[in-house]
């Protein structure tokens, strides 16, 4: 199990060495796949003394193979991107919350209030933009200088219409 778990963690720092530091990066949900199945195969061939280590460095490979030959493709592909990358959906603007990109988003109010309090917002509103980005991590843009937040920033992001500052379901 030692000589299974040294050579396969070595074939996949040689791999990442080889393809670049994206290979683990969590950029969307086919990374975050990717990652989790060579972490897999990484597990299963070290548990289990029926699976062959050439079989497990095999699949490890396929893997990043399948995952550096798609990022070219998602790159110049628009109905392959929209079709395997999530959006970022915007929860929150200029102050206030937006119920149906928090529903979008699956995030409750005590969420997003955890994730401001982390980011040392000290009013509701200080806060330009709050996102939940493709890979579920929560981007808050706040700014205390009164200054708007440029498009350019948000050109990607879902606003998901309906009415604004209105209370959540179930909280009056």
């Amino acid at each position: 199990m030692l000589v299974k778990t040294v050579a396969i963690m070595a074939a996949i720092v040689l791999l990442t060495r080889l393809l670049g530091l994206r290979s683990f990066s969590k950029m969307s949900a086919f990374d975050f796949a990717v990652t989790v199945a060579i972490g897999s195969v990484l597990a299963a061939v070290v548990s289990s003394p029926d699976k062959s280590l050439w079989t497990g460095i095999g699949a490890i490979a396929a893997l990043y193979l399948w995952k550096m030959a798609m990022a070219p493709l998602r790159t110049r592909v628009d109905w392959l991107r929209r079709l395997i990358d999530a959006r970022p959906v915007l929860v929150m603007r200029d102050g206030e919350i937006l119920w149906d990109g928090m529903m979008r988003a699956n995030v409750t109010r005590e969420d997003l209030m955890a994730k401001l309090r982390q980011s040392n917002v000290h009013d509701l509103s200080d806060v330009k933009a709050v996102v939940v980005e493709s890979t579920g991590v929560v981007s808050v843009v706040q700014n205390t200088e009164g200054r708007a937040v440029s498009e350019a920033l948000l050109a990607d992001v879902v606003e998901v219409a309906g009415p604004r500052g209105r209370e959540a379901p179930g909280r009056g």
